[in-house]
């Protein structure tokens, strides 16, 4: 593999030739930021049996744990800043180089740094709201929090007493179907995209580089450990994204 400044440069070279950049993002850009990612060691699926929806639906012992993951997750995520591999694709978005972001975080930290709501597409939710499975009423995160503290770990509507879930979408739970064919759109239609801190195994947002690839897109990886999909990448970094996003979107100009 080229030195890491090859690498830059190389990046640099295709960020500078690309008129429609598309990022793709997982659990791994947010991990500066403090909050831990999925399936590394020491992970949320390491500390918690996964939930599926149907089993939130129906079992009350499994929704009470469900609710304590998300608690911790709360706490962990209250008081995550962006970092630099969150700022530097909000920078690259302020150039007009960036037209697209698709995310499978649910922490709201690439709006935090800058990124427009409406580039942002959230494929698996956000942690900052929650709602009514009946009656759809929203509450933000801090509200359901409290409750649970106050209350324990099955809140209910207090407009129709169903059940209260955060807006992630969960293991067994619908995709959004409107936020999948804009992210395909996107992919399809993109000249490079930049898939960062995505470990690529969670389906079907995982067949979202791949399709950008099969459009004639450029692509970048930058990702701490190995994907399924890396034999599709013109260039790959294993270092910190931080460091890399940094470094190449500051020489981009």
């Amino acid at each position: 593999m080229p030195s890491l400044d090859e690498r830059i440069e190389m990046a640099v070279d295709l960020l500078g030739r690309a008129d429609d950049v598309v990022a793709f993002t997982g659990a791994g850009i947010s991990t500066e930021s403090g909050i831990s990612d999925f399936r590394s060691p020491g992970g949320v699926w390491d500390r918690y049996r996964v939930v599926t929806y149907q089993e939130f639906m129906a079992d009350e012992d499994k929704r009470k744990g469900y609710w304590r993951m998300k608690s911790e997750l709360f706490r962990e995520m209250g008081g995550a800043k962006p970092n630099r591999a969150h700022l530097a694709l909000a920078e690259l978005e302020r150039r007009a180089k960036l037209t697209c972001l698709i995310t499978q975080n649910i922490d709201g930290l690439h709006q935090d740094a800058g990124n427009s709501t409406e580039n942002v597409i959230e494929l698996h939710g956000t942690n900052r709201t929650a709602y009514c499975l009946s009656c759809k009423k929203k509450w933000p995160i801090e509200e359901v929090q409290a409750r649970l503290e106050e209350t324990g770990f099955d809140p209910r509507c207090d407009e129709c007493g169903g059940l209260i879930k955060p807006s992630t979408i969960s293991f067994g739970q619908s995709m959004p179907e409107e936020d999948m064919r804009r992210a395909y759109e996107a992919a399809l239609g993109c000249d490079l995209m930049l898939m960062v801190g995505s470990s690529l195994q969670v389906e079907p947002a995982a067949s979202i580089p791949p399709a950008a690839s099969r459009g004639g897109a450029k692509l970048i990886f930058i990702n701490r450990t190995e994907t399924p999909w890396d034999h599709i990448a013109d260039v790959r970094f294993h270092e910190d994204a931080g460091e890399v996003l940094e470094r190449f979107a500051s020489k981009e100009g």
